[in-house]
């Protein structure tokens, strides 16, 4: 058995690679498994929003992943209600990046390996135990690991959230869409007249144009087949003729798939050594694109604390802020997919809310107030009394340096401070300071967490100190000896 590993992740999806990586940039030793013996070879495309987009700019990633994908617009994603953009959006990444998801899986998983995470395909988690000490982990074949930490990021059927017991309420799937990327075979003109006949009395239903000469397809699923089988051009032709009386001269499918509405929230993330991240630990409707990254954000808020606790200086409650702070997330986003899947509903209780919310959404205020909710920009996690900033994450301004983001690579904290007089001793092994009065700020000091989240705003040093010690842990007397040791210039 061995025992030279800190964490065993369950699962090599975008949320297991990326937790991976995460604790890596703290050489904490993570040991990957994932069941399939060979990456799911399906070309789905994937959104990454804007919030997630700032993640991987905060880890130098975004310039690597970019070429792979494909801008679009932040705009429409509210149960597909076609309203454009807000205007001046807070993000140097206001758009969303189309991606197929098995090229984001491959970066990411790459991104972990290059940090020294070890990936074992083929083998899957089949029983642990917990005890003070680590989690003993027996595998599929038999094989026996130890490990001080065990995290589910095995998907909606999770074999870890079912052996730890924790219990998984919401509503099981009442009705099954069809959805896939495929040419069609009439001219663009005549499909955007029928969809706008048909969405009328049936949805979720649309085809929209995703370029190269793709259609993103939705439609109904009706009666067809077992779920468990994929669905086939033959069924995606059925259903369209059956509910538009055409199939648009479908054809080419670059990838079709089956969803359901079932909507399931963990009643925990965290029981002892075990954890739960990703569709572990919730499951909805993919309406607006929120699944993926989700999975990502929970993976950010994840790996510096669990790394902290590794290390030895993670504060005594930090890992269970990991729960406080991401399941009222999960919450929100599960509530807003079950009200665009009520606005999808042809029923005509529901045909008029969404008519009536397509009239307010005219409003600049409403329509940037539910793009912020879907690309998760308005996340505030509660860090107690203070101004609007605190617990928000910080957009990615201009430094003395270049852009702040370019700053927090490295996953740890860091000290912006524009009155050139505070400082981080004490605590320089795990938060850097920046000196810069031309920050693009409006507050004297802001301390960020390695997510990038505002954890304190001000610019008195005992001050400081109290959040640094909140979020940091003790002051190393060694570090603070050693002087300004975090300073970056």
């Amino acid at each position: 058995m061995h025992d030279d590993i800190d964490v065993i992740i369950a699962g090599c999806g975008p949320t297991g690679a990326m937790l991976a990586a995460e604790l890596r940039l703290h050489d904490v030793r993570v040991l990957v498994l994932e069941k399939d013996t060979e990456p799911a070879s399906y070309v789905r495309i994937v959104g990454l929003h804007i919030r997630s987009l700032e993640l991987m700019a905060m880890r130098g990633l975004l310039d690597r992943i970019l070429p792979h994908g494909r801008r679009r617009p932040a705009a429409g994603f509210f149960a597909a209600i076609p309203k454009p953009a807000p205007k001046g959006l807070d993000s140097a990444y206001a758009y969303l990046l189309g991606i197929p998801q098995p090229v984001i899986v491959r970066l990411l998983e790459e991104h972990a390996i290059e940090r020294g995470a070890q990936v074992r395909r083929g083998r899957a988690v089949a029983a642990f135990e917990q005890d003070d000490e680590g989690v003993t982990v027996e595998l599929s074949d038999g094989e026996r690991l130890r490990s001080r930490y065990l995290i589910g990021c095995d998907g909606a059927r999770s074999t870890v959230r079912k052996l730890l017991g924790v219990g998984f309420p919401g509503e099981p799937s009442r009705s099954d869409t069809l959805m896939g990327e495929l040419k069609t075979g009439v001219p663009p003109e005549e499909i955007a007249a029928k969809v706008a006949e048909v969405g009328e009395t049936h949805r979720p239903f649309w085809l929209r144009p995703f370029g190269e000469g793709f259609y993103s397809v939705v439609v109904p699923a009706g009666g067809v087949s077992d779920r468990a089988e994929p669905p086939t051009l033959e069924d995606f032709q059925r259903q369209l003729r059956a509910v538009a009386g055409t199939d648009f001269g479908v054809h080419s499918p670059r990838w079709l798939s089956r969803f359901g509405n079932a909507t399931r929230l963990a009643e925990r993330y965290r029981a002892g050594r075990v954890l739960l991240a990703g569709d572990a630990a919730h499951i909805h409707p993919p309406l607006g694109g929120q699944g993926l990254n989700l999975g990502v954000q929970d993976a950010f808020n994840l790996g510096w604390k669990l790394a902290a606790q590794i290390r030895g200086w993670a504060p005594e409650t930090l890992l269970d802020t990991y729960q406080a702070e991401r399941h009222p997330v999960a919450a929100d986003v599960l509530d807003n997919t079950r009200a665009q899947m009520e606005l999808s509903s042809a029923e005509p209780g529901p045909q008029a809310v969404r008519r009536l919310l397509t009239e307010l959404m005219d409003f600049d205020e409403v329509n940037r107030h539910l793009i912020e909710k879907i690309t998760a920009t308005a996340v505030r996690y509660d860090f107690g009394e203070g101004p609007d900033l605190l617990g928000r994450r910080m957009p990615d301004i201009d430094v003395k340096q270049g852009h702040l983001y370019d700053l927090l690579h490295h996953g740890r904290g860091l000290l912006l401070d524009r009155t050139e007089r505070l400082t981080v001793a004490g605590w320089s092994d795990r938060v850097d300071h920046v000196a810069d009065p031309t920050a693009a700020l409006d507050v004297p000091c802001v301390l960020l967490r390695p997510d990038g989240h505002v954890a304190w705003i001000g610019d008195d040093q005992q001050d400081l100190n109290d959040h640094l010690s909140r979020w940091f842990g003790e002051a190393d007397l060694l570090c603070a000896d050693a002087g300004a040791g975090g300073e970056r210039e």
